[in-house]
């Protein structure tokens, strides 16, 4: 028997808790922002009149409001959003006790074993639990219902706000595939433009490619993309209470050419950065160190770590340190086979707010201390468009073969084609 798996997202939920306390300013432009005195403060979360303006998470202040002029600001209340995520946890543990938290805005429930003490019927139920948010926290849910958990999520996001999407057997092929391959969990921009490179622009033609192709692309994540593509996610949703905290979060892969020069190990570096910030992000987790594993074509491990000089889960802070790290362990053209990546130090969201200062000559890429507030909040999504259909770039000739979804073996399209020139600049 499937399992019935929900993913349960608050709607804009830091702008949608700071307006029940603005009931007049529902149908303006608002956001949330971590300095509203200051125009280099950054834009935390935003109600939907503001989404339609454009406004952009993370983008700074006066950024959004040369997008949006009349656009209201609101200061962060952090000790707020716990409570009421708190209090919308209470709810779900009602429905099961298999209930698992993805950031302060984001659940996954598993009601496979207790959907029949409430009729039997998964769409009603998601539907109760959002009336029920709503009607007892004023607040909105849009949930995803399916039989894995990438597809459930995948369903939270594909209608908002305040829906319900069903993503099941009879369906997800033609709900899934189409979607771009950028809304996939864990795919981030940089790996997003790495499988544009080969053509891979949805989640189907992800799904399409053979798993070894991916696997010496990407490495693990190449694998664990491919078994999200095709519906095989397997991961259990684990009880909240029985969730280990994180120590690290890492990654890392073996090239399949030694990497030689500054612009390729910098290239493979914002690879799995990518990677590493995406899942910091998704957990709700600051690092406040770094760490970088640089393997030669003689499997001799160097490692070495350091403190960053704030907690961070930005991509460019990641790849600045891990490179910075890479370059004392390395001296071009030495050869490089493999390279991992891994933020240290975590800390939750509530103990490392931060607001960078775009104009500090003296951050080096990295924000400084002096005003805090977290740079990300779980509750904005990767709404990129789906890329143009432009040809990738002309030197591949030689194909691998791949396998379509129906279980055909085809002539390769270009989006197979292995990496064979290791990483260059275009990554």
């Amino acid at each position: 028997m499937d399992r019935v798996i929900f993913h349960c997202d608050l709607n804009c939920f830091y702008a949608s808790v700071e307006l029940l306390s603005h009931l007049e300013l529902r149908e303006v432009p608002v956001a949330v922002a971590g300095d509203p005195a200051s125009r280099h403060g950054i834009i935390l979360a935003k109600n939907e009149p503001a989404k339609q303006c454009g406004v952009k998470t993370a983008e700074t202040i006066w950024q959004a409001k040369k997008k949006c002029p009349n656009l209201v600001l609101l200061p962060a209340h952090h000790k707020l959003y716990r409570e009421y995520s708190k209090k919308v946890n209470a709810i779900y543990d009602e429905y099961t006790d298999l209930a698992e938290s993805f950031g302060i805005d984001e659940s996954w429930l598993d009601v496979t074993n207790t959907l029949h003490l409430f009729g039997g019927d998964a769409k009603a139920l998601a539907n109760a639990i959002r009336q029920r948010v709503k009607r007892e926290l004023g607040l909105t849910l849009s949930v995803g219902v399916s039989f894995n958990k990438v597809f459930a999520k995948l369903g939270s996001d594909y209608k908002k706000p305040d829906a319900t999407t069903v993503i099941s057997r009879e369906n997800w092929r033609s709900i899934v595939w189409p979607l771009p391959v950028g809304d996939l969990l864990y795919v981030g921009g940089a790996a997003q433009k790495l499988l544009g490179q080969y053509g891979v622009k949805t989640i189907g033609q992800l799904a399409a490619c053979k798993k070894e192709t991916l696997e010496t692309l990407m490495g693990k994540m190449g694998t664990q993309l491919y078994e999200y593509a095709n519906g095989l996610d397997s991961a259990p949703v684990r009880a909240r209470l029985d969730a280990e905290p994180v120590k690290s979060v890492g990654n890392g892969t073996t090239f399949p050419q030694n990497l030689t020069t500054r612009i390729q190990v910098r290239s493979g570096i914002a690879v799995l950065a990518d990677s590493v910030a995406t899942r910091l992000r998704r957990e709700g987790l600051y690092a406040g160190g770094i760490q970088v594993t640089v393997r030669d074509p003689a499997f001799h491990d160097r490692s070495r770590q350091k403190q960053l000089p704030a907690p961070t889960h930005l991509i460019r802070d990641l790849t600045n340190a891990a490179m910075a790290l890479t370059e004392e362990l390395w001296t071009p053209p030495a050869p490089i086979r493999a390279l991992t990546v891994t933020a240290i130090h975590l800390s939750p969201d509530r103990e490392a707010y931060e607001q960078a200062d775009l104009f500090d000559p003296t951050a080096s890429g990295t924000p400084g201390r002096k005003n805090w507030s977290p740079l990300w909040t779980p509750s904005e999504k990767n709404t990129a468009a789906t890329p143009s259909s432009t040809e990738p770039p002309a030197q591949r000739k030689r194909r691998t073969p791949c396998h379509d979804p129906s279980g055909r073996k085809t002539a390769a399209p270009r989006h197979c084609s292995p990496l064979r020139g290791g990483f260059g600049p275009g990554i």
